[in-house]
């Protein structure tokens, strides 16, 4: 038996692991979710996940888990359904704030620029309703200024954005934090890069999101279930919203192996987030934020690290708080 199995590893990621374990430990490597693979009993006494793949419950007391992720909602959701808060759970809380923070970056200046729509129109080169927008001077709120949130408010001020925060807890001197109704009102663009709780699901809903201005630009980079697509295709049908870049989803889990098997869904969620991802006036990525070439390599080095720490000392050196 392997001592470590990364799931969901992708191409580029299992290379940069790979080259960081060398002969530390033995390890196996596959682009699938444990669903996917149909796994029933633990492969390794380490299992390495991102976000989509459905952990057994049955596996709870036999593995420790490792989440190459920012977030570690999924773990601690986990933890709870087994019933088991002891497993040990770690997760990579600094690899990825400034590749997510530029991929927030990227959809509102796409969406500002009406980007879906020039594209459309290169092959009749016509430049009628593709006038865009300038970033210089617009608002941008982020809701959640933590590590990925910070970032993305300096690159906003490197803009020349006015930026404001919301945040229950105000971490940062140099970040100006307003109340959510206050900033909604005003907001050019809206970022949402909260932590996912059981608190602030379905946050940005029809109602919350209503009270924006209908020329702002809605961008989630955190989690899907914080903005449910439903709610989000009325909002732009209804003009209440001026565009939305996504690049998380709800039930990611399910979602993301359904595009990969190109299976139908007549769930309302599902068809709602391909009826978006059709339209002119949105940006939809794979969950892809942290994918830069900088962000995989320090990815694979403190997966590594977390993985040694653990082997060594029982315990992961960034655990998933209790």
């Amino acid at each position: 038996m392997p001592d470590v199995i990364f799931y969901e590893a992708f191409e580029e990621e299992s290379a940069a692991i790979r080259a960081q374990v060398a002969d530390q430990f033995e390890a196996v490597y596959t682009y699938k979710t444990i669903q996917e693979e149909g796994d029933t009993i633990p492969p390794a006494p380490i299992i390495s996940i991102r976000t989509q793949s459905d952990l057994p419950l049955a596996w709870g007391g036999d593995v420790a888990l490792l989440s190459r992720s920012a977030g570690y909602d999924h773990l601690t959701a986990y933890r709870a359904a087994a019933g088991r808060p002891d497993i040990p759970c770690g997760y990579l809380p600094l690899y990825c704030a400034r590749a997510v923070a530029e991929q927030a970056m990227l959809h509102w200046m796409g969406l500002l620029r009406k980007l879906p729509k020039q594209i459309a129109q290169f092959n009749t080169f016509h430049r009628d309703g593709i006038t865009g927008s300038e970033c210089m001077e617009k608002i941008l709120l982020v809701v959640g200024v933590g590590n990925i949130g910070y970032e993305i408010v300096c690159l906003g001020m490197a803009l020349g954005m006015f930026v404001w925060g919301v945040d229950l807890v105000e971490r940062y001197e140099d970040v100006e934090y307003v109340d959510i109704d206050e900033g909604l009102a005003q907001a050019d663009i809206i970022v949402c890069a909260m932590n996912l709780t059981e608190r602030n699901r379905a946050y940005f809903n029809y109602e919350r999101l209503s009270r924006a201005k209908p020329s702002a630009i809605f961008v989630n980079i955190a989690r899907g279930e914080m903005s449910p697509p439903g709610d989000l295709l009325r909002l732009l049908e209804e003009n209440r919203l001026g565009g939305v870049g996504i690049d998380v989803y709800d039930r990611e889990n399910e979602f993301a192996v359904i595009l990969r098997e190109n299976r139908s869904c007549e769930d309302s969620g599902f068809v709602a987030v391909r009826t978006l991802s059709k339209r002119l006036d949105t940006i939809f990525t794979p969950h892809n934020a942290f994918n830069t070439v900088e962000a995989v390599e320090r990815k694979a080095a403190q997966s590594v690290e977390q993985i040694l720490h653990f082997m060594r000392d029982g315990a992961f050196k960034w655990p998933v708080p209790d």
